[in-house]
């Protein structure tokens, strides 16, 4: 089967047809001020419409206050929280149950020792994303457009869903789905021009590329 797709900071309607069309399950609006990706509540709500029934819409947040989060949800009303902080169990836990959505949680990955803070999480956490961890002096915890070594995620129980992150792009996404076999794959700087400006073209390079090297599994039954 072909991995979910999830095309992330998105801040143009031309960019959000592309996505659809081309098949994303998912769409992400990053509500991150310090992101060249931050998109405000009111206008991802308008560009969010001719997804729904289509495309989960994940609402992306860092360390939010809750003021924050009641207006991204009461807007938006998004499908999914995408939690890109320093949120514990219990506090993943309480946003779940105060708005009632699911959760994808997400973890900087750079050694092994990244990926068992996972444990904590498995069953509260709905999904997990796996993200580069940033490089020094940068303030954004993801779209930094650098990978990690894919091979740590064997350590992983096959019963973990996840979405792959962290500098993907047409060029390498083949190899990331060979050596993980990931169930869900998030791009958003391998699908830019620059920070933040999103290229339909880019787009469709990216799910081209994920079909040809879809192709071959689909074929072989894995």
């Amino acid at each position: 089967m072909r991995p979910d797709i999830k095309i992330c900071g998105l801040k143009t309607p031309d960019a959000v047809d592309r996505a659809l069309k081309r098949g994303a399950t998912h769409i992400g609006f990053i509500f991150f001020e310090k992101s060249p990706r931050y998109i405000e509540p009111d206008l991802a709500a308008k560009l969010a419409e001719p997804a729904r029934g289509k495309a989960k819409i994940v609402a992306v947040v860092v360390d939010p206050t809750n003021d924050e989060l009641d207006e991204i949800v009461s807007l938006l009303k998004p499908d999914m929280l995408q939690l890109h902080g320093n949120e514990s169990p219990e506090h993943v836990l309480t946003i779940k149950a105060v708005y009632g959505l699911p959760v994808m949680k997400a973890f900087s990955v750079r050694t092994a020792d990244d990926l068992k803070r996972v444990e904590a999480y498995i069953g509260i956490a709905d999904r997990f994303l796996f993200d580069a961890k940033a490089p020094k002096g940068s303030e954004l915890p993801g779209g930094n457009g650098i990978s990690f070594d894919w091979s740590l995620l064997s350590w992983l129980d096959g019963n973990v869903d996840y979405m792959l992150s962290g500098g993907l792009n047409k060029d390498n996404v083949a190899e990331a789905l060979f050596i993980t076999k990931a169930p869900g794959i998030d791009v958003s700087s391998g699908v830019e021009t620059a920070p933040g400006v999103k290229s339909v073209a880019k787009i469709d390079e990216f799910f081209d590329a994920v079909e040809k090297a879809n192709a071959p599994m689909m074929a072989s039954g894995s």
